[in-house]
């Protein structure tokens, strides 16, 4: 949107919003390219071989997970996916793996081989980072703009295929075809303040609030068991205990 504004306000020429897809896509592999130098620089520099070793493996597998459940969400946006499934898939890919699982995986690859402990921070981190992109999908659609930061109902607009909207869609489809309806036909288009107002009244009456809200329940509460067990110090699991309830109990 700022490159497609510099654009519009500059008074260049073809389309703003194309100039504004291609400097963002090349400001993202600039980024990239830049992190890529950060991990080689450390690994030369400030890792032990075999530690710089295991963090490139991590590193390649960080790179690989985010661009694919990248992917895998503008697909889901393009074709309408509406399963549970598929908007779980996208979660995890493309946030649960680069947003916790994988740094955590990165820490562990720099301080030690302990493969026990990264396949506990892999478990850890997947359903944490799950459950915390659940709970942005729940802001997304009811939060407070005032406290978020950002319009609520966007997420509607955008036709953003998230966990919540299919757990509500799945579950209009069996109990209220009405709301079955009005959901597909209003995702992803332009709606007004009282539409977006009318949706969140059949998200939640139909349960799927309710449902998102249980699976960020279920999903915590197996991260913090996985974390219960982990082999690492009582500092390190109360740390990461905390982060947890801050990550999905939140209101922005």
């Amino acid at each position: 949107m700022h490159f497609a504004a510099l654009h519009r306000e500059r008074n260049w020429l073809g389309p703003a919003h194309q100039f504004g897809i291609s400097a963002a896509i090349l400001l993202g592999d600039v980024a990239q390219a830049w992190a890529d130098d950060i991990v080689s620089e450390v690994g030369q520099t400030s890792l032990p071989p075999d530690a710089a070793r295991r963090v490139r493996r991590v590193w390649s597998g960080i790179r690989t997970e985010v661009l694919g459940g990248q992917y895998l969400d503008i697909v889901a946006e393009a074709s309408a996916a509406s399963s549970i499934a598929s908007a779980m898939t996208v979660a995890t890919f493309k946030t649960a793996c680069y947003t916790v699982s994988r740094p955590l995986q990165l820490g562990v690859a720099a301080a030690a081989d302990r493969p026990d402990v990264a396949a506990a921070f892999h478990q850890f981190g997947t359903d944490l980072g799950v459950a915390f992109q659940l709970r942005d999908d729940v802001l997304g659609v009811f939060g407070d703009p005032a406290v978020t930061g950002k319009p609520s109902g966007d997420d509607l607009r955008s036709g953003k295929r998230t966990v919540l909207i299919a757990e509500a869609a799945e579950l209009a489809e069996k109990s209220d075809p009405r709301a079955a309806s009005l959901l597909r036909s209003s995702i992803g288009t332009e709606l007004t303040d009282t539409q977006v107002r009318e949706l969140r009244e059949v998200i939640a009456g139909v349960g799927g609030l309710a449902a998102a809200e249980n699976r960020i329940t279920e999903l915590t509460e197996r991260a913090l068991a996985t974390l219960a067990s982990a082999p690492i110090n009582a500092r390190a699991k109360a740390g990461l205990s905390q982060l947890a309830r801050t990550a999905t109990d939140r209101s922005a």
